[in-house]
C-alpha cells in the first residue's frame, strides 16, 4: 500500500483502541442527549446527529431561549468546545478521565454559561449501560487513536458524498449517529414501509423504504471497523446478490452486507473499493425492491 493511502486510510485495530472507543462513545452520547433535549424534532432524528468539521465532530446550532450554541469535539487540539451566538466560549479537555467526571464538567460548564439543560443520563444502544454520573468504568483516551478515527471519518464522508451525488430522491446528509457511533447516509424510494416494531425513534427512522450505507468502528459480532449496507424492507434475493468488491459479503448475524475497513484500506484504491461497495449494494437493492430508479437517479 502506498504511503499516501497509509496516511489517508490509517490502521484502526479494534483491540488497540477499544477502550478509547468505549469512552469516546459515552462522551458523544452525553453531547448527543443534549441535542435531543434542545434540537427541533426533525424527521428521522436528523436534527440530533453530529456532523464532521475541519477539526472533529459537532452539533448543529442548538436553540436555548433567545441564544443558540454549538458543541464540537476537536480531535486536533483534543478539546470539547462550547460556543454561543453571543460570543461566549469554553473548552473542556479531552483526556483520560471517567465518563462521570466528563459528564459533571459538561453539565456544570453549561450551567455556568447560562445554558442549563436536563437530559436522561442512561446511555442507549450499548449492552449493560451505566448512567453517566455513575460511570467510572470507562476512562480511557488515547489522542492518537481519537485523531486517527476522525481522519478516517473525513475520508469516508468524501466517498459517501460523492456516491450520493447522482441520487436525486429524498436522501439524508452524511451524518454521525452518536447512539450507534457510526457515520451513515440513507436514500429513500418515497414509498411508505411496513410498520416496524421498536421505540418511536426507530419507527420514524424506518417509516419509508430506505437503503443505508455506513461506516462503523466495530463491536458485537464484528470486532473490526466495517462498512455496511442494508435495505429496509429487505427485498427477496438481496442476501444472494453479487456485490463488489470481491471481499464484501452478507453477514447473517447483522443481516447486512459488509466490507471490512482493512479490506478497503489495503486495496489499490480504497476510494474505488468503497464506491464499488456502495454502488453495487444500492443498485442490487433498488432493482430487487422495484424502486423507480429513472425517477430517482440523475442521468
Amino acid at each position: 500500500m502506498s504511503a499516501t493511502n497509509e496516511e489517508l486510510w490509517p490502521a484502526l485495530p479494534y483491540q488497540a483502541w477499544k477502550d478509547t472507543y468505549a469512552t469516546l462513545h459515552m462522551w458523544s452520547q452525553i453531547v448527543g442527549k443534549i441535542t435531543v433535549a434542545l434540537a427541533p424534532p426533525i424527521n428521522h432524528s436528523w436534527g440530533t446527529t453530529l456532523h464532521l468539521t475541519a477539526r472533529g465532530l459537532a452539533t448543529r446550532n442548538l436553540p436555548h431561549g433567545r441564544r443558540s450554541f454549538t458543541m464540537e469535539f476537536d480531535f486536533i487540539d483534543h478539546r470539547l468546545l462550547i460556543r454561543t451566538t453571543d460570543g461566549d466560549q469554553r473548552a473542556l479537555a479531552l483526556s483520560a478521565r471517567s465518563v462521570a467526571d466528563f459528564y459533571r464538567e459538561v453539565m456544570n460548564t453549561l450551567s455556568a454559561m447560562a445554558l442549563p439543560v436536563k437530559i436522561w443520563s442512561m446511555p442507549v444502544e450499548v449492552p449493560a449501560p451505566i448512567r453517566f454520573e455513575d460511570d467510572t468504568v470507562h476512562h480511557s483516551y488515547d489522542p492518537e487513536f481519537a485523531h486517527r478515527f476522525w481522519r478516517i471519518l473525513v475520508q469516508v464522508e468524501r466517498v459517501f458524498t460523492a456516491c450520493r451525488c447522482r441520487f436525486i430522491g429524498k436522501a439524508s446528509p452524511v451524518q454521525f449517529f452518536w447512539g450507534s457511533f457510526d457515520l451513515a447516509v440513507s436514500r429513500f424510494s418515497g414509498k411508505p414501509a411496513p410498520a416496524r416494531d421498536g421505540p418511536g425513534w426507530m419507527q420514524d427512522a424506518y417509516s419509508h423504504e430506505v437503503i443505508s450505507h455506513g461506516f462503523w468502528p466495530g463491536s458485537g459480532p464484528v470486532l473490526e471497523p466495517t462498512f455496511y449496507a442494508y435495505c429496509v424492507p429487505e427485498p427477496s434475493g438481496f442476501k444472494g446478490a453479487r456485490i463488489r468488491p470481491a471481499e464484501a459479503f452478507y453477514h447473517k448475524d447483522l443481516n447486512e452486507f459488509v466490507l471490512t475497513y482493512d479490506a478497503a484500506r489495503t486495496a489499490t484504491s480504497p476510494e474505488q473499493a468503497i464506491q464499488a461497495f456502495i454502488d453495487s449494494t444500492y443498485e442490487q437493492a433498488a432493482t430487487l425492491a422495484n424502486w423507480d430508479r429513472p425517477a430517482l437517479e440523475r442521468g
